[in-house]
């Protein structure tokens, strides 16, 4: 009986220590590759501030826009994934104040996409009038439509929050970690989520596809420039790539619940990561990888910097040893 009861334990030791030993081997390999991302998206943000032409262009201060958002989202979204990895539970507030932010960086990339569609669109289909209509100063009224509106949908979701009796609750420490789902404690707010989410990438679909077909047929004309027609409706494109990456992280939680009624729970864990860096990771590192790579103009400058702080980091390997 004894012996039994040792084994029993031996076991449930076991089965403990290699869940430990799995959860920390999945962390790793989703916050190394995500620090990276990190890492090359605040070297393209450096290098977007570092020169004249990057901070007196149109395109280049809307990526950097861009970039910003898509920054902020990798960074708290790995957060809440490494405090639900090690079951760390926040209070209500806090998880709300996390998740409204991701919200908010969430929001401000597609809407993003949707004005640098149209300064490409600009560009191709009227481009003796793009110097007159694409100024900094109508850049900047942009951006802040961009956040503003951003921010009216944000303040919605607080006073939607507001109105739950969270007096009845024992405690604000939350029971299950921090998470989107956990945070709609409201059916309005569920509403509400639904159909802001369906008309902003509706919305943001119809303008980016509609660009791309413009430049299409802009690109057809003997008067317009094959070869910068090409690029940009290479770029839209990719926008439209982007946008429905998006698109599927709004998905995300959905798709989890209907793999947890079919799959078992290791399953269901690993199934999450895959998903957590195909469509949260890998999404938001898109337009360094787009801008990095196919940028002619951006290209040299983020390889100098890149290459200079690996040289850095070489050499004070070599005087520590």
């Amino acid at each position: 009986m004894l012996y039994a009861n040792q084994s029993m334990i031996n076991v449930t030791a076991g089965q403990k220590f290699l869940g430990l030993f799995e959860r920390v081997m999945i962390s790793t390999l989703t916050t190394v590759p995500c620090c990276v991302f990190i890492f090359i998206n605040g070297v393209m943000l450096f290098t977007l501030r570092s020169k004249t032409v990057f901070r007196e262009t149109s395109r280049y201060i809307l990526l950097f826009n861009l970039l910003f958002a898509d920054t902020v989202q990798m960074v708290v979204g790995q957060l809440l994934y490494l405090l639900s990895a090690c079951r760390i539970r926040l209070t209500y507030p806090v998880c709300g104040f996390l998740i409204l932010l991701a919200k908010f960086a969430d929001h401000v990339s597609p809407l993003t996409l949707v004005v640098m569609s149209l300064e490409r669109y600009v560009a191709v289909c009227y481009p003796l009038r793009h110097s007159t209509i694409i100024t900094i100063r109508n850049t900047a009224v942009a951006i802040i439509v961009v956040w503003t509106f951003s921010s009216l949908n944000i303040l919605t979701r607080v006073l939607l929050l507001l109105e739950f009796p969270f007096e009845d609750l024992e405690s604000l420490q939350m029971k299950d970690s921090c998470g989107t789902f956990v945070m709609i404690i409201d059916p309005m707010s569920d509403d509400y989520d639904k159909a802001y989410t369906c008309f902003l990438f509706v919305s943001s679909g119809t303008v980016v596809t509609s660009s791309y077909i413009g430049v299409m047929i802009a690109a057809r004309s003997a008067s317009t420039d094959k070869a910068s027609a090409q690029k940009s409706r290479n770029t839209l494109l990719l926008h439209l790539v982007q946008l429905g990456l998006s698109l599927m992280s709004t998905m995300y939680n959905s798709m989890l619940i209907a793999l947890s009624r079919n799959v078992t729970r290791i399953v269901l864990v690993r199934s999450h990561t895959v998903l957590y860096v195909c469509i949260f990771v890998f999404p938001r590192c898109l337009s360094s990888l787009i801008y990095g790579i196919r940028d002619h103009t951006i290209r040299p400058v983020l390889m100098y910097h890149l290459c200079c702080r690996l040289k850095l980091s070489v050499i004070s390997a070599k005087v520590s040893c």
